[in-house]
């Protein structure tokens, strides 16, 4: 018989897919603001069942599908999310604020009749905890007053929930690259890199050049985005 390298290899599971132009770091909220039927369908679906979806990164297409758009693409590496809140504020629309878990890696994929997408995933290895380096301290001391001032805005749902990991490079570097405004491709590539202190560094990097980095936009904590 062929030797396994790996005795216990990633379990592979199907998750609804969302398609979304952004890029949803670990720990994130991302609120929602549901319409389309294939999603109002997909989240009953998740409500009755008890379970999450998968936030990936659009490459081609629209949040929204147009009859007459170019069928969406995204990218192969995406976020699990866990619902955390569902309102229903009218007939036709939803509310949802959802918190991502984790990483995955997309296997396969295929599209429902009702356009909704569903992938075969693996989920990757959670990162592991590393103590921030001294030298990178005082990027936990700049980062606090900002989610500080965030976490202070109006909320039914908590932006991040305490007790904040400062000293963790993994939720630390996740929360920069969360709020820095950066191009959408540029945070795509942090976010697949799984080595964390490696994104704090090029995160101390960008931060230097950019002191100011944090008095921006917020693209974390935007409204719920039309989908």
């Amino acid at each position: 018989m062929p030797e396994n390298d790996d005795p216990f290899p990633p379990a592979q599971t199907e998750l609804p897919l969302f398609p979304l132009g952004t890029v949803l770091f670990t720990g994130a909220l991302l609120p929602l603001q549901l319409f389309e039927l294939r999603y109002l369908q997909m989240i009953g679906e998740c409500e009755r069942l008890g379970t999450g979806f998968g936030v990936v990164t659009l490459t081609q297409g629209r949040e929204v599908h147009r009859p007459g758009d170019a069928v969406e693409q995204f990218e192969p590496i995406g976020t699990r999310v866990a619902i955390e809140r569902i309102e229903r504020p009218r007939p036709g629309v939803v509310l949802v604020w959802c918190r991502g878990l984790g990483r995955f890696r997309i296997l396969g994929k295929h599209q429902r009749s009702d356009g909704l997408w569903l992938g075969q995933v693996e989920d990757l290895l959670v990162e592991p905890v590393l103590p921030v380096p001294e030298h990178l301290q005082y990027l936990a001391s700049q980062i606090q007053s900002a989610l500080d001032t965030l976490s202070a805005q109006d909320s039914v749902v908590p932006h991040w929930p305490q007790p904040w990991a400062l000293n963790d490079c993994a939720w630390l570097s996740d929360r920069w690259c969360e709020l820095l405004p950066l191009p959408l491709a540029m945070k795509y590539r942090l976010f697949t890199l799984q080595e964390p202190l490696m994104r704090l560094e090029l995160v101390g990097d960008m931060v230097e050049s950019a002191p100011s980095a944090t008095s921006g936009g917020n693209e974390g904590q935007k409204p719920p985005a039309n989908s």
